[in-house]
């Protein structure tokens, strides 16, 4: 685990008015939002190394972090590089939906804002607002003003954890929809490989969230983000028992939502 440094400070130990401006969230926001808008400044070659390294190695993702902190004093992300090429992912699988379900046009745009801000958005601010409470308020080792859970970081790895669970669900899936999964929805083997999709992409979650928090050394406990785990087993079996098909499910609320 990398060491962390604090922003230097002058005099009497205390950040100038000017770094210590420039540390506030504000703007950090800011400075993210203005990055946002400037696509020859994100580095997306180091976006594409982090999605693959979050199937193979997440460790590996979450030192870049600590490196982060180490030499521009925050946890969180300061590229969007990673979001941009999240969203391209949500879209081009999100229109497959649409194009495996027999969408047409509009119904397949809808699908598109559904999932893009109610699914993505929406949840996503949800699960990071929650999760930033939870760990800022029931984890810190000692609570102080210089060792919380930045939000933004919280944001970060909600998108991590997520990226995976997008692949298998929301792309991977779309090659045995219409032959195994929902055709076969009566079959053992069409729901099996549904709901094994969905074991697989909600494991990923559950394992990076927790690889995400438990790399910050002010937290503690942080075992008990694995607890879900143990929900997540026995909901995989008793779905496999009653025949229950989650993708089938998946594609009916789609199909309802842009009726």
């Amino acid at each position: 685990m990398l060491p962390t440094t604090s922003p230097p400070s002058h005099g009497n130990g205390s950040l100038s008015a000017r770094d210590a401006a420039r540390h506030t969230a504000g703007a950090k926001r800011y400075k993210y939002l203005r990055r946002l808008l400037r696509f020859k400044q994100m580095d997306f070659e180091f976006a594409v190394w982090q999605m693959l390294y979050l199937f193979t190695s997440p460790q590996r993702v979450y030192r870049n972090f600590h490196y982060r902190k180490q030499t521009k004093d925050q946890w969180a992300r300061d590229d969007p590089a990673f979001l941009v090429l999240l969203s391209i992912w949500l879209c081009v699988s999100t229109v497959g939906f649409g194009l495996v379900l027999d969408m047409g046009f509009v119904e397949t745009l809808k699908l598109l804002l559904w999932v893009v801000f109610i699914d993505c958005i929406g949840v996503g601010l949800l699960i990071s607002t929650l999760m930033w409470v939870i760990t800022n308020k029931y984890l810190l080792k000692h609570p102080g003003k210089d060792s919380d859970v930045e939000w933004g970081y919280a944001f970060d790895v909600h998108l991590n954890a997520f990226y995976p669970l997008l692949v298998i669900l929301h792309f991977l899936q779309l090659f045995f929809i219409n032959h195994i999964v929902v055709i076969n929805s009566e079959w053992f083997l069409g729901y099996f490989v549904g709901n094994s999709m969905w074991l697989l992409a909600i494991s990923y979650y559950i394992y990076i969230t927790f690889l995400g928090y438990n790399a910050l050394p002010f937290l503690k406990n942080t075992v008990v983000l694995l607890y879900p785990f143990a929900l997540l087993v026995l909901g995989y079996v008793l779905s496999l028992s009653l025949g229950w098909n989650l993708t089938r499910g998946l594609c009916w609320f789609y199909k309802y939502r842009v009726q």
